[in-house]
């Protein structure tokens, strides 16, 4: 399986000439969900769904579908029936050839005073584990777990202890566009040094075999 990393929080998984990619929100490029066949997206927020990146992907490949939650399937699904599908925690699927597992329910808390919306993590073949906003333990092992590296809800010793509890093999940054060039090493050398896996990041556009 090789892993494209997209602007922001999108990531673009390719196996067996099959696409699946999760996340194209408003800071992910304009094309960043064209030529998928299958779509994943955690929750609401526009920084991992828009509306219009999700439906340009549907509408170039009739073959393509969604798997979200329900605040989002519930936006979708009257223009694309049958394509647009509702999961939850603990629902499993495959879906153009990938095994995705669902796990988590809510984003992470940003500030009591602002309600908690549904989130969910998408486990993919057993082996890359994209939280969404949140920090989710899935129970099942990871070998590659994207980190929300930098966002208004959490903190780097969070992510380290997150990335220490998950115990991936590495741990690739995602959630990235707040996170100033200068900030970078900072974050690379806590990571790397205090998370207990493999660090890395990839500048949008590179790729890595899985």
């Amino acid at each position: 399986m090789k892993l494209t990393k997209r602007l922001h929080s999108c990531v673009q998984l390719e196996k067996d000439g099959r696409v699946l990619v999760i996340d194209p929100g408003v800071f992910s490029e304009s094309d960043a969900g064209l030529g998928a066949d299958v779509l994943l997206v955690t929750h609401e927020h526009p920084d991992h769904f828009d509306e219009g990146r999700l439906r340009a992907a549907l509408d170039a490949n009739p073959a393509a579908a969604l798997w979200t939650l329900r605040s989002v399937a519930d936006r979708l699904a009257p223009a694309y029936p049958g394509r647009v599908h509702t999961v939850g925690h603990g629902d499993a699927f495959t879906a153009g050839g990938f095994e995705v597992q669902v796990h988590g329910e809510l984003h992470a808390v940003v500030h009591p005073d602002i309600p908690r919306v549904t989130n969910v993590g998408y486990l993919v073949d057993g082996s890359l584990f994209h939280p969404g906003d949140a920090l989710t333990v899935p129970a099942a092992p990871v070998d590659t777990l994207m980190i929300p590296v930098h966002a208004p809800w959490n903190k780097v010793s969070e992510v380290i202890d997150y990335v220490r509890e998950v115990k991936p093999r590495r741990a690739i940054d995602i959630h990235d566009a707040y996170l100033s060039d200068i900030a970078r090493p900072i974050y690379d050398a806590s990571l790397g040094a205090l998370s207990g896996a493999e660090h890395s990041r990839l500048t949008a556009g590179d790729a890595t075999d899985l």
